[in-house]
């Protein structure tokens, strides 16, 4: 149930300006209240947007985090990819990873021929876009 108390309270984060205050001027004062684990306190306080993703935190509502700490929407994808670098798959949530492999991959397993334009949904060939 973490990840829910993780994202209630950035949620709230995002919305309350008491919160916000509260947090700049003492962030770990600011999650007290929330069923957090460590892992989940460190990555808050530091602030660790990649952990964060990784354990599962939904993008929406962590890109609005990523902005309060005025962190580029480029930055903040970057550090999305970073996260799953350093501390693996993303492990739950909506964005936890299946082991999908792409159109192409996806389709061969059905006896289909993918209909995938540039690498587009390919892991693969994420390089090979135009």
């Amino acid at each position: 149930m973490s990840l829910y108390y993780a994202q209630k309270f950035l949620y709230q984060l995002n919305r309350d300006t008491a919160v916000q205050d509260a947090y700049r001027s003492d962030p770990h004062s600011a999650l007290t209240g929330y069923e957090l684990t460590d892992q989940e306190i460190e990555a808050l306080t530091a602030p660790d947007i990649g952990l964060l993703y990784v354990l599962g935190v939904n993008g929406q509502i962590l890109m609005h985090f990523a902005a309060f700490h005025q962190v580029s929407w480029a930055d903040y994808l970057q550090l999305m990819r970073d996260g799953i670098a350093e501390h693996g798959p993303v492990r739950a949530g909506v964005y936890a990873m299946t082991g999908y492999e792409g159109v192409d991959s996806r389709a061969a397993g059905l006896g289909q021929q993918s209909r995938a334009i540039h690498g587009i949904g390919n892991p693969s060939e994420a390089g090979s876009q135009q």
